[in-house]
C-alpha cells in the first residue's frame, strides 16, 4: 500500500495567501488544512495531528511565536516552519530560540517552502534532533554556543564578527544541505539582491580563515560550484 501524504497545517490570516498556497502544497504532495490564526491552529494540532506546521508570525488572536511556545511547553514537538517578514532579524532569531525548526522570509518562492518542509520532515524521519533549536552544536573539534554567541575550534576560541558567527550558526544547524548565496542573503541579511552575493563569499572567507579551513579540502565549509555552500562535517547536539 502506498504511504499516505504528510499532513501539513498552513496557518495564516491572509486568505489571499492561503487561497493560492494551499492548492500548490496539495499538488506538491501534502495533505493540507488551513487555519486562520494561532488559536485555530492550536485546536487543529490537537485534533488532526499534522506532520508539519507552517505558520505566519503576525496574526490576530494568537500569533505564530506564541503558538510555538505553547506547543513546546505542552511537550508537542510538531515540526514548525515560521514565515517572517524580510528584515526582521530579531523576529527570526527569537523564533528559532523559542522552538521553531526553520523560518522563511516573506515574500518567498513556494518551491522554497516545499523544499524546506521536505528537509525538515527528512530530519524527523531519520530521528535527527532539531539542531536549529539546540543551544550548543559540535562538529569535528568545533563547538558553537548560541546563548553566549561564542565558538571554539580544538579548544581555541574563535574571533568572529557577528555576521560571520550568524552564518556559521545557520550552516551548522543545517549540515549537508546546499545553501544558495541568494538564500543565505535572504535568511541572514534580510534582502534578495544578487549583486550582493559577494557579501556571503566574504563572510565564508572570514570563517575559513578563522577555522583554518582549506577550500580545496574542506573540513567544515564546502563550496558547491555555481550554487553556494554546505557545512560538510557531521554535527551533533552537545
Amino acid at each position: 500500500m502506498p504511504s499516505s501524504p504528510p499532513r501539513l497545517l498552513l496557518v495564516d490570516d491572509e486568505s489571499s495567501i492561503t487561497d493560492g498556497l494551499a492548492p500548490f502544497l496539495s499538488r506538491s504532495g501534502f495533505e493540507v488544512r488551513v487555519a486562520a490564526d494561532g488559536q485555530a491552529a492550536w485546536e487543529c494540532v490537537a485534533s488532526w495531528h499534522p506532520d508539519i506546521l507552517v505558520s505566519d508570525v503576525m496574526m490576530p488572536v494568537l500569533d505564530g511565536r506564541e503558538l510555538v511556545r505553547r506547543l513546546r511547553a505542552s511537550g508537542d514537538r510538531t515540526p514548525t516552519i515560521l514565515l517572517t517578514q524580510v528584515g526582521e532579524s530579531g523576529e527570526r532569531s527569537a523564533a528559532l530560540e523559542e522552538g521553531a525548526d526553520d523560518y522563511l522570509n516573506k515574500p518567498f518562492d513556494p518551491q522554497e517552502l516545499v523544499a524546506r518542509a521536505r528537509a525538515v520532515l527528512r530530519r524527523v524521519a531519520a530521528g535527527a534532533a532539531p539542531l536549529v533549536t539546540s543551544q550548543t552544536l559540535v562538529a569535528d573539534g568545533l563547538r558553537l554556543e548560541r546563548p553566549s554567541r561564542r565558538a571554539w575550534r580544538d579548544g581555541v576560541e574563535l574571533s568572529l564578527t557577528p555576521k560571520a558567527f550568524q552564518l556559521l550558526e545557520y550552516l551548522m544547524a543545517r549540515p549537508g544541505e546546499v545553501h544558495a548565496r541568494e538564500r543565505l542573503l535572504s535568511a541572514l541579511w534580510g534582502f534578495d539582491f544578487a549583486t550582493h552575493t559577494r557579501a556571503v563569499d566574504h563572510r565564508v572567507a572570514e570563517l575559513r580563515a578563522a577555522l583554518g579551513d582549506d577550500a580545496t579540502t574542506p573540513r567544515y565549509l564546502e563550496t558547491v560550484p555555481g550554487v553556494g555552500y554546505r557545512f560538510c562535517a557531521e554535527v551533533a547536539r552537545a
